[in-house]
């Protein structure tokens, strides 16, 4: 069972920019000390309330080099909004910094105003993902290539660096639509899913097909399945929720105020599912949010649920949102790190 945490460099209230990104690398250097897997980084823009991870390449790259053993993951790097060949050539410089420790982790994100920032239309998201994902894959793996699609038009261009990973480091899809799974079994992608109060066993149907397009195309083992969700792990189930509920609800709140803005520069209907979930975040409760694929809790009720979920979908590792509103105690944080690291990771062994 691969663990990390998913990192967002948030906003501290009462703290400047300059401190929060000093406690945001002590959380990376726990997360190093302890013995996580994986450190995921956002890309978020344009938000001064909520976190400073606008660039997971060059804070990667940052972290590599404080770092000798945890694994850096983009979660997500989102495509369309950059240049492929510019993210190609910082993701391989990453790589070489790490000494081949990325994860790749791609997508192309929800939030409309961002696109809308950077003159891009959210209506071509999913195009242009797609076209971004060939044009990395390609300039990583060929000396040189010519490119023709419908964004991007591209001839006798040779990319530098490529990887230390070869043929390319681990691509990860975050699947957000139904084609995706299949699309990413066929590709012979890893795969992850994001929940906020769900059950993931929502999703499996969709594995299924994942799964099968992936053996279907002849790929090795068994394809995986990532998860990435609220998590904080304290001595005791209520002390975790004491320390984490805080932060959970603002992040709902948080989260149900972009949904519903996306969905008005959408001009979505009222009974579209973005809508819907904004609602529903404005009403949860952190019990009835407990109920779903979350993992908040002793060691051993996140130990029990993980095993689960194991056995239910096959899943291979979690990314635990432990900050997430920017709201949790510092040193319960890290408390909650050392405890996920040497506690919860052991039972996997």
């Amino acid at each position: 069972m691969e663990l990390g945490i998913y990192h967002e460099f948030p906003v501290l209230p009462g703290r400047s920019q300059a401190e929060c990104f000093a406690a945001g690398f002590d959380i990376v250097d726990a997360s190093e000390e302890y013995g996580l897997d994986v450190m995921w980084l956002a890309e978020l823009h344009f938000d001064k309330r909520r976190a400073l991870a606008a660039s997971p390449l060059v804070l990667g790259t940052a972290i590599a080099a404080r770092t000798e053993r945890i694994r850096i993951g983009t979660s997500v790097q989102v495509l369309p909004l950059a240049n492929p060949l510019r993210i190609a050539e910082e993701a391989a410089t990453l790589d070489h910094v790490s000494k081949g420790r990325l994860i790749f982790g791609v997508g192309r994100s929800g939030v409309v105003k961002t696109y809308e920032a950077l003159n891009i239309a959210y209506s071509e998201s999913k195009d242009r993902e797609i076209e971004c994902l060939e044009i990395i894959q390609r300039a990583w793996q060929e000396d040189n290539f010519s490119y023709k699609g419908k964004f991007y038009d591209i001839h006798d261009v040779t990319v530098v660096p490529q990887p230390v990973q070869q043929p390319t480091p681990e691509i990860r899809i975050a699947a957000v639509s139904v084609e995706t799974f299949p699309a990413a079994g066929k590709a012979g992608q890893g795969l992850f899913l994001s929940v906020r109060h769900e059950d993931v066993r929502m999703f499996k149907q969709h594995i299924d097909v994942y799964r099968k397009a992936w053996t279907d195309a002849g790929h090795p083992g068994e394809a995986p399945v990532y998860l990435r969700c609220p998590g904080f792990v304290a001595k005791t189930d209520a002390a975790a929720q004491e320390a984490y509920g805080p932060t959970l609800m603002r992040h709902f709140q948080n989260q149900s105020r972009l949904l519903a803005d996306s969905s008005r520069r959408q001009n979505s209907p009222p009974d579209h599912p973005r809508w819907k979930t904004s609602q529903r975040l404005t009403e949860i409760t952190l019990e009835e949010t407990l109920r779903g694929s979350v993992f908040i809790g002793s060691p051993d009720t996140v130990v029990g649920k993980l095993k689960d979920l194991q056995r239910d979908i096959g899943l291979s590792g979690v990314q635990l949102e432990t900050n997430c509103a920017g709201l949790a105690d510092h040193a319960a944080e890290r408390e909650a790190i050392r405890l996920l690291a040497r506690e919860v990771k052991s039972a996997f062994r």
